[in-house]
């Protein structure tokens, strides 16, 4: 079957590894096409603060965000960090739907 599937960009801390890989599968499971992170820096992929990647990995995640018909917001707690705030910033003003595990 080929059909048209949501896409999906998983956006937070990347301190919420485990939240990050039960969201990406349940919304598969929903029948949505999912674009996570590459590396979780916050819960131990030291590769993520060599000079240069960090900035790289946030520029990059903004191009997953443009690929994708909504963000789906990984907030623990209501925990928003500066860079998913960022990531919200841009897909709102770039008209895409904003979804959260926890409401705000």
């Amino acid at each position: 079957m080929v059909g048209k599937f949501p896409v999906i960009t998983l956006c937070g801390s990347t301190r919420f590894k485990d939240e990050f890989l039960e969201a990406q599968k349940r919304l598969t499971l929903e029948g949505n096409i999912v674009i996570s992170v590459g590396l979780f820096g916050h819960s131990g992929d030291e590769e993520v603060w060599t000079p240069g990647t960090k900035e790289m990995l946030d520029n990059m995640h903004k191009r997953k965000i443009d690929m994708a018909d909504a963000i789906y917001v990984i907030n623990v707690g209501g925990y928003i960090g500066s860079s998913t705030r960022s990531e919200i910033e841009y897909a709102e003003k770039n008209g895409k739907k904003v979804m959260y595990l926890e409401k705000p």
